[in-house]
């Protein structure tokens, strides 16, 4: 997979701006990819995001704001996912017994072991779309996406 680039940069572009849209660009390939190898599992890339999310939890399980927070892409509408994924029997909810008006959701052994069947699928889609890149520039890369995050949360 070669670095997105523009094809007729606009006239005025930023270096700044032509990495976002490289960026946006690669981004976009890459879920693209990813939407292709959950399609076969029934799961879209949000609902992917979730049952990850709730893997990582543990038994304890998170409330459907906890879980809005961590997602990688913003959805207004985690309850509709979670619903989505409850009548998938991957996830299930239940009140709190320290307090009844928070409601917990926690990953189903059917879920943990989706998940569990796409990890290496998964791995070997990022060796394939990232691993040419190597250990060195991977590291790289995460310490600029890093530099890049933390000046974007200074803006807003």
């Amino acid at each position: 997979m070669s670095l997105p680039t523009l094809p007729h940069p606009e006239p005025a572009s930023s270096l700044e701006h032509q990495v976002y849209l490289g960026l946006q660009r690669l981004a976009a390939d890459l879920g693209h990819q990813t939407a292709e190898l959950l399609k076969g599992s029934g799961l879209s890339l949000a609902q992917f995001n979730v049952l990850r999310i709730l893997r990582g939890a543990g038994e304890g399980g998170l409330t459907c704001g906890e879980i809005g927070e961590r997602l990688i892409t913003r959805d207004s509408d985690v309850t509709r996912l979670l619903d989505r994924l409850e009548k998938q029997a991957l996830v299930t909810r239940t009140r709190s017994t320290q307090d009844r008006r928070v409601v917990l959701s926690t990953l189903t052994d059917q879920g943990r072991a989706l998940l569990a069947d796409l990890d290496a699928p998964l791995a070997a889609l990022h060796r394939a779309q990232l691993g040419s890149l190597g250990p060195h520039k991977l590291r790289h890369w995460l310490t600029l996406l890093g530099e890049a995050a933390a000046a974007s949360q200074e803006v807003g």
